[in-house]
Protein backbone atom coordinates (compact mmCIF):
# COMPACT_ATOMS: atom_id res chain seq x y z
CA UNK A 1 0.00 0.00 0.00
CA UNK A 2 2.72 2.00 0.70
CA UNK A 3 4.96 1.54 -2.24
CA UNK A 4 1.56 2.38 -4.40
CA UNK A 5 0.91 5.99 -2.09
CA UNK A 6 4.48 6.09 -2.99
CA UNK A 7 4.09 5.71 -6.56
CA UNK A 8 1.04 7.78 -6.99
CA UNK A 9 2.80 10.64 -5.53
CA UNK A 10 5.81 10.47 -7.75
CA UNK A 11 3.58 10.42 -10.85
CA UNK A 12 1.68 13.51 -8.99
CA UNK A 13 5.24 15.54 -8.69
CA UNK A 14 6.43 14.27 -12.43
CA UNK A 15 3.27 15.55 -13.85
CA UNK A 16 3.90 18.80 -12.15
CA UNK A 17 7.12 19.04 -13.15
CA UNK A 18 6.91 18.82 -16.66
CA UNK A 19 3.86 21.06 -16.66
CA UNK A 20 6.85 23.29 -15.30
CA UNK A 21 9.03 22.98 -18.26
CA UNK A 22 5.99 23.34 -20.92
CA UNK A 23 5.28 26.19 -22.48
CA UNK A 24 1.21 27.05 -21.84
CA UNK A 25 -0.55 27.69 -24.82
CA UNK A 26 -3.49 27.86 -23.63
CA UNK A 27 -3.79 32.02 -23.94
CA UNK A 28 -5.66 32.61 -27.35
CA UNK A 29 -4.58 35.68 -29.37
CA UNK A 30 -7.66 36.39 -30.62
CA UNK A 31 -9.28 36.49 -26.86
CA UNK A 32 -6.72 38.62 -25.67
CA UNK A 33 -6.99 41.20 -28.59
CA UNK A 34 -10.98 41.26 -27.74
CA UNK A 35 -9.81 42.58 -24.39
CA UNK A 36 -7.06 45.17 -25.86
CA UNK A 37 -10.17 46.30 -28.42
CA UNK A 38 -12.30 46.40 -24.81
CA UNK A 39 -10.29 48.65 -23.64
CA UNK A 40 -9.87 51.09 -26.30
CA UNK A 41 -13.96 51.03 -25.83
CA UNK A 42 -14.16 51.62 -22.58
CA UNK A 43 -11.79 54.50 -23.23
CA UNK A 44 -13.85 56.14 -25.56
CA UNK A 45 -16.88 55.72 -23.53
CA UNK A 46 -15.16 57.08 -20.18
CA UNK A 47 -13.85 59.71 -22.39
CA UNK A 48 -17.81 60.80 -23.91
CA UNK A 49 -19.54 59.97 -20.96
CA UNK A 50 -16.99 60.92 -18.02
CA UNK A 51 -15.39 64.11 -18.69
CA UNK A 52 -14.63 65.09 -15.78
CA UNK A 53 -13.57 61.57 -14.24
CA UNK A 54 -11.59 63.60 -11.01
CA UNK A 55 -15.37 64.86 -9.90
CA UNK A 56 -16.87 61.27 -10.50
CA UNK A 57 -14.89 58.46 -9.53
CA UNK A 58 -17.30 56.03 -8.70
CA UNK A 59 -18.27 56.41 -12.47
CA UNK A 60 -14.33 55.75 -13.46
CA UNK A 61 -13.97 53.02 -11.09
CA UNK A 62 -17.14 51.27 -12.54
CA UNK A 63 -16.04 51.92 -15.28
CA UNK A 64 -12.82 50.19 -15.68
CA UNK A 65 -13.54 47.71 -13.14
CA UNK A 66 -16.41 46.01 -15.03
CA UNK A 67 -13.78 46.43 -18.09
CA UNK A 68 -11.34 43.94 -15.99
CA UNK A 69 -14.17 41.69 -14.56
CA UNK A 70 -15.50 40.77 -18.26
CA UNK A 71 -11.91 40.79 -19.68
CA UNK A 72 -10.35 37.84 -17.04
CA UNK A 73 -13.89 36.14 -17.53
CA UNK A 74 -13.28 35.89 -21.34
CA UNK A 75 -10.11 35.08 -20.93
CA UNK A 76 -10.66 32.47 -17.97
CA UNK A 77 -13.38 30.41 -19.97
CA UNK A 78 -11.20 30.57 -23.22
CA UNK A 79 -7.85 29.11 -21.22
CA UNK A 80 -9.98 26.86 -20.03
CA UNK A 81 -11.69 25.45 -22.97
CA UNK A 82 -8.01 25.67 -24.55
CA UNK A 83 -6.33 24.58 -22.27
CA UNK A 84 -8.30 21.10 -22.33
CA UNK A 85 -8.30 20.95 -26.14
CA UNK A 86 -4.47 21.83 -26.70
CA UNK A 87 -2.74 20.07 -22.91
CA UNK A 88 -5.35 16.93 -22.73
CA UNK A 89 -3.81 15.03 -19.69
CA UNK A 90 -2.08 17.86 -18.16
CA UNK A 91 -4.58 20.65 -18.85
CA UNK A 92 -5.60 20.79 -15.00
CA UNK A 93 -1.51 20.77 -14.04
CA UNK A 94 -1.18 23.44 -16.85
CA UNK A 95 -4.14 26.11 -15.66
CA UNK A 96 -2.72 25.61 -11.76
CA UNK A 97 0.26 26.54 -12.92
CA UNK A 98 -0.91 29.42 -14.99
CA UNK A 99 -3.04 30.38 -12.16
CA UNK A 100 -0.65 30.97 -9.52
CA UNK A 101 1.96 33.26 -11.40
CA UNK A 102 -1.43 35.90 -12.26
CA UNK A 103 -3.91 35.33 -9.63
CA UNK A 104 -1.85 37.14 -7.08
CA UNK A 105 -1.36 40.30 -8.88
CA UNK A 106 -5.14 40.13 -9.79
CA UNK A 107 -5.68 39.73 -6.05
CA UNK A 108 -3.33 42.69 -4.94
CA UNK A 109 -4.76 45.01 -7.67
CA UNK A 110 -8.31 44.14 -6.16
CA UNK A 111 -7.36 44.47 -2.43
CA UNK A 112 -5.27 47.36 -3.07
CA UNK A 113 -8.33 49.26 -4.76
CA UNK A 114 -10.42 48.13 -2.16
CA UNK A 115 -8.21 49.95 0.75
CA UNK A 116 -7.32 52.90 -1.35
CA UNK A 117 -11.52 53.83 -1.05
CA UNK A 118 -11.73 53.03 1.90
CA UNK A 119 -8.90 54.70 3.40
CA UNK A 120 -7.14 57.11 1.14
CA UNK A 121 -9.59 58.58 -1.32
CA UNK A 122 -7.60 61.72 -1.54
CA UNK A 123 -5.03 59.39 -3.54
CA UNK A 124 -6.63 57.31 -5.86
CA UNK A 125 -5.14 59.56 -8.79
CA UNK A 126 -2.31 56.91 -8.40
CA UNK A 127 -4.36 53.79 -8.88
CA UNK A 128 -4.44 53.75 -12.57
CA UNK A 129 -0.50 53.69 -12.27
CA UNK A 130 -0.42 50.99 -9.75
CA UNK A 131 -2.34 49.29 -11.33
CA UNK A 132 -0.30 48.87 -14.34
CA UNK A 133 2.32 48.33 -12.43
CA UNK A 134 0.78 45.03 -10.50
CA UNK A 135 -0.33 43.80 -14.00
CA UNK A 136 3.03 44.08 -15.41
CA UNK A 137 4.52 41.86 -12.24
CA UNK A 138 2.23 39.30 -13.53
CA UNK A 139 2.80 39.34 -16.38
CA UNK A 140 6.66 39.10 -16.05
CA UNK A 141 6.00 36.37 -13.46
CA UNK A 142 4.64 34.54 -15.93
CA UNK A 143 7.35 34.86 -18.58
CA UNK A 144 8.96 31.47 -17.69
CA UNK A 145 6.37 29.58 -18.71
CA UNK A 146 5.40 31.48 -22.15
CA UNK A 147 7.44 32.55 -25.29
CA UNK A 148 10.55 34.60 -24.32
CA UNK A 149 9.10 38.31 -25.97
CA UNK A 150 6.26 38.10 -23.86
CA UNK A 151 8.78 40.05 -21.60
CA UNK A 152 8.63 43.07 -23.60
CA UNK A 153 4.42 43.16 -23.06
CA UNK A 154 5.56 42.91 -19.08
CA UNK A 155 7.77 45.80 -19.98
CA UNK A 156 5.30 47.93 -21.65
CA UNK A 157 2.89 47.68 -18.63
CA UNK A 158 5.77 48.43 -16.33
CA UNK A 159 6.19 51.65 -18.02
CA UNK A 160 3.03 52.82 -18.82
CA UNK A 161 2.41 52.65 -14.74
CA UNK A 162 5.47 54.38 -13.67
CA UNK A 163 4.19 57.17 -16.42
CA UNK A 164 0.70 57.69 -14.62
CA UNK A 165 2.30 57.38 -11.69
CA UNK A 166 5.23 60.41 -12.68
CA UNK A 167 2.04 62.50 -13.95
CA UNK A 168 1.38 63.11 -10.33
CA UNK A 169 -2.21 64.55 -10.58
CA UNK A 170 -5.98 63.91 -11.58
CA UNK A 171 -4.06 63.61 -15.08
CA UNK A 172 -3.92 60.04 -14.28
CA UNK A 173 -7.43 59.69 -15.17
CA UNK A 174 -7.30 60.50 -18.29
CA UNK A 175 -8.95 57.76 -20.33
CA UNK A 176 -6.56 57.07 -22.59
CA UNK A 177 -3.87 56.33 -19.53
CA UNK A 178 -5.83 53.32 -19.49
CA UNK A 179 -6.83 52.52 -22.40
CA UNK A 180 -3.89 53.15 -24.29
CA UNK A 181 -2.13 51.34 -21.97
CA UNK A 182 -4.27 48.07 -22.00
CA UNK A 183 -5.38 48.28 -24.99
CA UNK A 184 -2.08 48.33 -26.70
CA UNK A 185 -0.91 46.08 -23.69
CA UNK A 186 -3.36 43.64 -24.57
CA UNK A 187 -2.53 43.54 -28.46
CA UNK A 188 0.69 43.30 -28.05
CA UNK A 189 0.52 40.31 -25.73
CA UNK A 190 -1.84 38.70 -28.68
CA UNK A 191 0.90 39.54 -31.61
CA UNK A 192 3.22 37.68 -29.47
CA UNK A 193 1.40 34.73 -29.04
CA UNK A 194 0.57 34.66 -32.93
CA UNK A 195 3.59 35.68 -34.26
CA UNK A 196 5.68 32.89 -32.20
CA UNK A 197 3.08 29.74 -32.83
CA UNK A 198 3.38 30.67 -36.41
CA UNK A 199 6.97 30.41 -36.13
CA UNK A 200 6.69 27.25 -33.92
CA UNK A 201 4.37 25.88 -37.00
CA UNK A 202 6.95 26.73 -40.21
CA UNK A 203 9.83 25.06 -37.77
CA UNK A 204 8.32 22.02 -37.46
Amino acid sequence: MQDLEKALGDIVSIRRQVARTTEFRGYGPVTLAVTGVLAFAAAAVQARCIPESAAHLSEYLATWISTALVSVALIGTQMFARSQRVHSGMADEMIRMAAEQFLPSIGAGALLTIVMIACAPGSLWILPGLWQIIFSLGVLSSCRFLPRPMVFAGLWYLFCGLFSVALGDARAFSPWVMGISYGVGQLLVAAILLITRMDASDAS
